[in-house]
């Protein structure tokens, strides 16, 4: 990484900020604004997604049966009150494509790069301002055409019924395969057309960003690793998106245009025969997909990682053990995560050659997370913790990580794949590795940079509550799921044993006590989002006021003014200048036990600096 001397020069009409209600928070270029939008499109989007999976669990807990509230929610969708097959497919595609892409991708990095990266390198804005803007709101118009399948759809279903992987050729063939898989898949894919496109903007803003507007002072080794997280993140983006791109466009062309691109020869659907002519491939689209959803899985992650780097040595007082070593596996994990996409497709038919080359890659890159891991135990090891709502959310972040990554273990071997890849063993794994871990590194994100984004300090005693009941909720809820998979617990299915009628997959009777017990953690779960909500408005609204560096913290962002609104004046102050790295805590001989990244040295040998 070039190092930057100083930041180029900004035109001083480029940092006044702009007058009236419109350009200032709404069509705003201030990356502040921007971060802000980002973050409140996916608190909506999570809550959106929630609520799908809330009546997922409703039929899967209590499948068959009839809820009055239903009638009024879904009047089409579910008539008499009850979930079918189909409608209960459709909330896993809508359910799974509002988290992944809309929640999990947009909020670290949309929403904190946005709102921090410039802060924290000592820029007073992003490179491309316009830019940035033009990519929010490409993101937002990407998440109103999604959530215009909900009502573009055949009546009974709320979306496609392909899943959130869109696999060919059953959403190829347009509306003869199912509900909802005529203008629900096009709706689907035309908002993925839109947000990878958003998402390449975004990524060549932030990678420009850290090579280009660093302060003086600022080099590689100085990054916070929030920063390298977001920077490594960017880079992902930027060479996994154009594939999805690609493969979304061919496969509209196979709904809008007639070609074959991913319909096989011979395809039978309903006793018709479809595509006489056609030699496409569904194979093709399951490579290009997951050449793009296996580097998904590190842009949901790699920013949680980066962050929970950062927390646990500021409330542990310590400089994160291995400095050094974490960039490297910030780097390793961004460049491995491109080599090991075929661990998703054991299932189809791989050569076994192929399928150890992949389980070996898999083994491999399990060596950067170890390191992490290995790290984060090391900086709190003897630390002086101090158990705040942002320190306890980064704690359950390692947990949950270290869960969750090591039943990956187990699925990247296809001797144990192939048995478990269509069980509740996967949706076990991936949602407490992905979804749940990265969704608590948000919350210890939004507990710690409140105060920087909004003045105010949040509840420490609701955000300990709302910590334990979701950390309980999620482990009560994804833990049984492992057993269920190990039992044969199919998903994708609407249920698996219906007590009332008999109904179903007869060997699973006796895990329907424990689907139940799945179907109230979930709840409560959900629920225990409500007092985040509240403690989130409540703290904007009426919070006591937060001083400058609530946390005793090192980093740029909290050299200036406590709030955003207040830094007009702070943008046109001079740029600092760095003169240590970005973890000094507990410096021998240092007057207090932490010191700012833009302190000039206090001794002749400069300690503290890197």
């Amino acid at each position: 990484m070039p190092m930057a001397d100083v930041i180029p020069p900004i035109p001083e009409d480029a940092l006044a900020r702009p007058k009236g209600f419109m350009r200032r928070y709404v069509f705003s270029t201030d990356h502040r604004v921007i971060g802000i939008q980002y973050w409140l499109l996916a608190l909506v989007s999570v809550f959106i997604g929630m609520a799908l999976s809330a009546l997922m669990r409703l039929q899967l807990g209590w499948p068959g049966a009839r809820f009055s509230f239903l009638k009024v929610l879904l009047p089409q969708a579910a008539p008499g009150g009850n979930i079918s097959p189909d409608l209960y497919l459709s909330l896993v595609t809508m359910h799974g494509t509002i988290m992944i892409f809309f929640v999990l991708t947009t909020a670290p990095q949309g929403g904190f790069g946005n709102l921090f990266l410039p802060a924290q390198i000592g820029a007073r804005r992003m490179a491309f301002p316009v830019l940035n803007m033009l990519s929010f709101w490409l993101t937002l118009a990407a998440l109103l055409v999604l959530l215009s399948a909900f009502f573009a759809s055949a009546p009974n279903v709320i979306g496609p019924i392909a899943g959130w992987t869109m696999y060919p050729p059953l959403s190829a063939l347009g509306e003869i395969s199912g509900p909802g898989q005529g203008t629900g898949v096009v709706l689907w894919l035309l908002s993925i057309l839109i947000f990878s496109v958003a998402s390449l903007l975004g990524s060549i803003n932030f990678i420009t960003t850290v090579l280009k507007m660093r302060a003086p002072g600022m080099t590689p080794l100085r990054l916070p690793l929030t920063c390298w997280s977001w920077f490594t993140t960017a880079g992902i983006a930027l060479l996994s998106f154009p594939v999805l791109l690609a493969a979304a466009i061919l496969l509209l062309s196979d709904h809008l245009a007639g070609t074959h691109i991913f319909i096989p020869a011979s395809e039978y659907v309903s006793g018709q025969l479809m595509t006489a002519d056609a030699g496409g491939s569904p194979i093709l689209w399951q490579h290009l997909f997951w050449f793009f959803g296996h580097p998904e899985v590190y842009l949901a992650i790699l920013p949680g990682m980066g962050l929970t780097s950062h927390l646990l040595a500021t409330f542990a007082r310590k400089p994160v053990f291995g400095y050094r070593a974490m960039v490297a596996a910030t780097v390793g994990i961004g460049l491995l995560g491109f080599l090991i996409w075929g661990h998703h497709m054991f299932a189809s038919g791989m050569s076994p050659y192929a399928a150890t080359a992949f389980s070996l890659l898999t083994l491999v890159i399990g060596v950067p997370s170890a390191v992490k891991t290995f790290n984060w135990l090391g900086t709190i090891w003897r630390g002086q913790l101090r158990f705040t709502t942002p320190m306890l959310f980064s704690l359950g972040f390692v947990s949950l990580f270290v869960s969750g990554g090591l039943t990956g273990l187990f699925l990247g071997q296809a001797a144990l794949d192939i048995p478990l890849h269509d069980t509740y063993f996967v949706v076990a794994h991936f949602h407490l590795i992905m979804g749940v871990a990265a969704v608590f590194a948000l919350f210890a994100g939004t507990y710690y940079w409140f105060p920087r984004m909004f003045g105010r300090m949040m509840s420490e005693r609701l955000g300990r509550i709302h910590f334990v009941l979701t950390f309980v909720g999620v482990y009560a809820t994804f833990m049984p799921m492992y057993l269920m998979g190990i039992s044969g617990a199919p998903r994708r299915y609407a249920f698996h044993y219906n007590p009332a009628t008999g109904e179903g997959l007869q060997y699973l009777a006796g895990m329907v006590p424990l689907t139940r017990f799945v179907s109230f953690a979930a709840f409560v779960t959900i629920a225990a989002q409500f007092v985040f909500v509240f403690n989130l408005a409540w703290s904007w609204w009426r919070g006591p006021q937060a001083p400058a560096n609530p946390w005793e913290a090192t980093t740029l962002e909290w050299a200036g003014a406590a709030t955003a609104e207040g830094e007009a004046e702070g943008e046109a102050a001079p740029s600092p200048v760095v003169h240590r790295g970005p973890y000094d805590f507990s410096v021998p001989g240092a007057p207090r036990d932490f010191m700012m990244q833009d302190e000039p040295p206090f001794s002749k040998h400069g300690q503290g600096e890197q």
